[in-house]
């Protein structure tokens, strides 16, 4: 299940160059995240304000560059050992704010609830991968409809006008992809544990029992009494 998602490899070796000039003059990768979000912003100004036909070529331009800076960002990181936990927060929020601003420029195009239905169905897949993530499954991207199909849709309702039938297709699609997303999750992460039980060691471990407490010696006649302790080391 890629997609477009399967270019990524030839994309970032084209972007190569750009990268490494990047590294020289020490650009933050944060920069570049924020730069996708505003070549976003600007597409979708773009989709919403200029006419079918006209806007689909400058939609185009500026969402191959949203699309290289979601691939630079990342790659940066990496490539100059600056990658942060708050780097990696900051560049999930972009893409979904990305993703976002795109859908929300078709409200004047469309029926109102088809564009909240479509910017609903567009955050589904990225939730779903990112759940996957978080239980340490492999972080899944790509098709049907991912981000690049979404940013190719918006290019076909900018220089067609079809904004309706784009966003339902977009709305089918990306639930689409979040369905197969999950099933894919569901059947990994049920192999990886039976495999775990196999081994003895699955996800949810259980507790180790407590330790028996020694019983106290009897105190001799006239002696005070002493308090005990319990297994969590208050005194009663």
């Amino acid at each position: 299940m890629y997609g477009l998602y399967a270019l990524k490899p030839w994309y970032a070796a084209r972007l190569a160059g750009v990268r490494g000039a990047l590294a020289r003059r020490r650009v933050s990768p944060d920069a570049l995240t924020a730069a996708g979000i505003g070549a976003a912003s600007a597409a979708g100004a773009a989709l919403a304000l200029l006419p079918a036909g006209w806007a689909g070529a400058p939609v185009a331009v500026l969402l191959a560059a949203r699309l290289a800076c979601a691939n630079l960002d990342g790659a940066l990181a990496r490539d100059t050992g600056r990658s942060t936990r708050r780097g990696a927060l900051l560049n999930e929020t972009g893409d979904r704010a990305a993703d976002l601003v795109v859908v929300a420029a078709f409200w004047p195009l469309a029926p109102g609830w088809l564009v909240a239905l479509a910017a609903c169905a567009a955050t589904l897949p990225s939730w779903v991968s990112l759940a996957g993530a978080a239980t340490g499954a492999v972080r899944l991207n790509g098709g049907p409809v991912g981000k690049t199909e979404r940013c190719l849709l918006a290019v076909v309702a900018a220089a067609t006008g079809w904004y309706a039938p784009v966003l339902a297709v977009l709305a089918v699609g990306s639930a689409a992809t979040a369905v197969l997303r999950g099933a894919r999750l569901w059947r990994e992460l049920g192999a990886a544990d039976r495999d775990g039980r196999a081994s003895g060691e699955g996800l949810r471990a259980r507790p180790a029992p407590a330790p028996a407490l020694s019983p106290a010696a009897p105190c001799p006649p006239g002696a005070p009494a002493t308090s005990t302790t319990t297994t969590t080391g208050r005194t009663r």
